[in-house]
């Protein structure tokens, strides 16, 4: 019988937290989402950024 692996389960972060972590206000995170500088998914009335997505955002914007 095969071994069934389990993925690890995704961290998803409130638009409030994000903006926490990167010193922003929580409308500058909002406005980010809505020009799709920073990816995430809306759940019920609710942005969320998954940790992969905001990962990738500050990649993205280093300073090289």
């Amino acid at each position: 019988m095969a071994k069934e692996t389990k993925n690890p389960p995704h961290i998803f972060y409130t638009t409030e937290e994000v903006a926490d972590m990167l010193r922003l206000h929580v409308q500058t995170v909002r406005s980010m989402i809505l020009k799709k500088r920073l990816g995430a998914i809306k759940i019920g009335m609710e942005w969320r950024v998954s940790e992969e997505d905001l990962a990738e955002f500050i990649r993205e914007n280093r300073n090289k």
